[in-house]
């Protein structure tokens, strides 16, 4: 390895260690909170070194959401994918879901906070965040389509409405789990999940 590619390799490592540490700041503290003295104190670098990576700090931010939506890929997404189309599928993508956002409570979810910080807010940031919530739902809903065309749920119901309740636990269970700190919150979540399955269910008689 001759002396620049050490050199890019050494900034690749940097800016990927700049990257976790932003998401963590960010994952506690908002998007918002995120500026680009607070990431130089914590990774003991000047202010001119990180943004010698981020050329500002909206970039920072940017980078930080598609890092956020990468992780949440890799953990719930693709893993869903491995499953049987249809029910299988959408099971796996709610159980995988609940265990990403169980895991989040103490730190707090990005896709949650940053709906409240920009729900508001025109921008690219709020933009990206849309784009990847809206990419997320309509994961969701292909999978309970396919799940109505295989007749794991019934034809004739609205999949936007599925998709809308089963978002809709997994908001409660962020809330009364992280600010509320209610114990119990999960097993309600995956009780409100059976209930949905159940009363979308095909009628057998």
């Amino acid at each position: 390895m001759n002396i620049t590619s050490k050199f890019l390799r050494k900034g690749e490592l940097t800016r990927a260690a700049i990257l976790e540490t932003a998401l963590d700041s960010a994952s506690r503290n908002g998007l918002e909170g995120l500026t680009i003295g607070l990431l130089a104190e914590k990774m003991n670098m000047s202010k001119s070194g990180v943004f010698a990576h981020f050329g500002s700090r909206e970039d920072l931010q940017i980078e930080v959401l598609r890092l956020y939506h990468h992780t949440f890929e890799q953990e719930v997404f693709y893993p869903s994918m491995k499953e049987s189309r249809g029910l299988p599928r959408l099971r796996s993508m709610f159980a995988l879901w609940i265990q990403r956002v169980t895991k989040e409570i103490a730190s707090g979810c990005i896709y949650i906070s940053g709906a409240t910080e920009y729900d508001d807010r025109q921008g690219v940031i709020r933009d990206e965040l849309v784009a990847m919530v809206d990419a997320w739902q309509g994961a969701l809903r292909r999978a309970t389509v396919q799940a109505m065309e295989l007749n794991h749920l019934r034809n004739d119901v609205d999949p936007d409405q599925i998709v809308y309740e089963m978002y809709g636990l997994i908001l409660a269970l962020h809330h009364d789990a992280r600010f509320l700190k209610k114990s119990g919150s999960v097993q309600r979540a995956e009780i409100g999940f059976e209930r949905v399955i159940e009363s979308y269910a095909p009628n057998t008689k």
